[in-house]
């Protein structure tokens, strides 16, 4: 099976703006790749670095060592529209103030496929619509999108994504502004996508049972450094999870499908601090 993406001894350091705060945050020498169709999960605290990775995987920050491949070209020589074709993103905070409809937005996803084009072609239109009713908003067509609530702008920009046709489609929180059924739809649209057009997909999420009920693996991150890759059942393990992020949890196996299930192992007694987050 072809890797759509290669991270080799990848690492990154911001500068330290006040050397009081002690050493900078940094990228350690990360090593992976991402197989063509699979989902891959990108776990870990805050600061672990999962969003330092998206903006190494997008071009945004460039590696100070190591090498990131896209079907085998470095992302270095591949221009924005380039990297666009084969890579799009759904971030975890989605602008309110858009002064578009949602059809112009997800049509703004086929952008990067003729970036000197200034007009739709009745073949974007036809894939943008594709994309709007995979992910429920097509009846919104029309709708200003500072309209709509935060689930339905989450929905939009999906679309969007798809609408770009990525190679790797990656996804910040893809869940986080969605009310339990629009969770479980979401989940079912990415695996439709994922099987259906062979979409590869990297899920960068906190909800560590959505990453092991939905994903292939996952990359457990922990101050810019792998603590394990591997299969959900090996990696959501209680020592491992516990020693990551600093608190008791509990790993069950989810009995209709096999997958682990994490539940945070909450204090008793007269507890001052807010509870922990998993």
């Amino acid at each position: 099976m072809s890797e759509v993406i290669r991270v080799e001894e990848v690492g990154f350091s911001y500068p330290v703006a006040e050397p009081r705060r002690g050493r900078p945050f940094a990228l350690g020498g990360l090593s992976f790749a991402v197989a063509e169709g699979e989902i891959l999960g990108v776990l870990g605290p805050n600061s672990a670095g999962k969003t330092t990775l998206i903006r190494l995987l997008t071009k945004i920050l460039a590696p100070t060592r190591g090498t990131i491949e896209v079907d085998d070209v470095s992302i270095r020589d591949l221009s924005r529209a380039e990297l666009a074709r084969r890579i799009a993103v759904v971030p975890q905070d989605v602008p309110q103030g858009l002064p578009f409809t949602v059809e112009h937005l997800v049509l703004m996803g086929r952008y990067p496929h003729a970036p000197h084009r200034f007009f739709e072609t009745a073949e974007d239109l036809a894939i943008a619509r594709a994309a709007m009713a995979a992910t429920g908003v097509l009846y919104l067509a029309d709708t200003p999108v500072r309209t709509l609530s935060g689930g339905e702008r989450q929905r939009v920009v999906l679309a969007r994504a798809l609408a770009q046709r990525p190679r790797l489609l990656i996804l910040d929180e893809p869940t986080a502004h969605l009310d339990l059924r629009y969770q479980v739809e979401c989940v079912a649209l990415l695996r439709r996508v994922n099987r259906e057009q062979g979409t590869t997909v990297l899920l960068v999420s906190h909800d560590l049972n959505l990453a092991g009920e939905l994903c292939d693996r996952l990359l457990l991150l922990t101050d810019g450094r792998i603590a394990r890759l591997g299969r959900p059942e090996d990696v959501l393990e209680e020592a491992l999870l516990a020693s990551v992020y600093g608190c008791a949890v509990a790993v069950e196996q989810n009995p209709a499908t096999g997958r682990p299930v994490v539940q945070v192992s909450w204090p008793t007694g007269d507890v001052r601090a807010a509870p922990p987050r998993v």
